[in-house]
């Protein structure tokens, strides 16, 4: 059974030709939907053989099913830019049966990396995410942040996608700052969700306890407090973002609300 690979992009040229190399192992189509790069993006995903379609950046799920209207087959290998196929992975796709399955879709374990090291701590191991699945049956979420397939009529592999997910300390706390916490302060916003001045010390904090003392990251030596830090750093500027937008008028009308994402 042959599988369309699928990527979103923006401003990827150190990751995206590695990534089609890995999906290319196991697919016979790649499909990159770049999210208007102004980087060379575009140009090396097609000398590296994907089809690529240009689209406005509009929230991580819808912008992650746009591609399956192009895709010529039933089943679809979804990766972001940073994640790789492992060998086992490889091995166990090729197994499958994907003509006769039962199933409509499979959830593959992530291994998430700071730098070289596979941090586990924070939950952030297995992390279990269905990736592989029948593009008319199963698809993202449609959620502007943190969008995923869900785990319904599905099974899991014993095998993982690598993910190179920060390069060290500093871009653990400067990516959210750059962008999670004000999408999700807007995403809040445009829901009518409202703060006050002890929001993001409470947010900040209850993400710290949770993520340091009930999801082990004090069992993850530096990497795990550090990670539990940066949780809890970006859980308070959202909160303190939120406060803003509805305390300040001036930084209200100097915001693009069209362009939240």
């Amino acid at each position: 059974m042959k599988i369309t690979g699928i990527i979103t992009t923006l401003n990827e040229s150190k990751n995206i030709e590695a990534c089609i190399r890995s999906l290319q192992r196991v697919c016979d189509e790649v499909i990159v939907t770049d999210s208007c790069s102004t980087d060379n993006t575009v140009e090396l995903a097609e000398k590296a053989g994907a089809r690529v379609f240009v689209h406005p950046y509009i929230g991580d799920g819808p912008q992650k099913n746009l591609p399956l209207k192009h895709a010529k087959n039933d089943w679809v290998l979804s990766l972001d830019a940073d994640e790789r196929l492992t060998d086992e992975l490889v091995a166990a796709i090729q197994q499958l049966d994907l003509e006769h399955t039962p199933f409509d879709g499979f959830a593959i374990r992530r291994r998430n990396y700071i730098g070289d090291r596979w941090v586990k701590a924070c939950n952030w191991y297995p992390d279990w995410l269905v990736r592989l699945y029948r593009k008319d049956k199963l698809r993202f979420l449609d959620r502007k942040q943190h969008a995923f397939v869900p785990e319904k009529n599905t099974q899991r592999l014993k095998a993982d996608i690598i993910h190179y997910r920060y390069k060290n300390y500093d871009s653990l706390f400067s990516k959210p700052e750059r962008n999670y916490s004000s999408r999700g302060a807007k995403i809040l916003y445009l829901q009518g969700k409202k703060a006050n001045a002890f929001s993001p010390f409470l947010h900040g904090l209850a993400a710290f306890i949770s993520n340091y003392l009930f999801r082990g990251g004090i069992l993850g030596g530096l990497d795990g407090y550090v990670l539990s830090r940066a949780v809890a750093h970006n859980s308070f500027l959202k909160y303190a973002k939120l406060l803003e937008f509805q305390r300040d008028k001036s930084v209200r009308e100097a915001e693009d609300w069209e362009a939240v994402w």
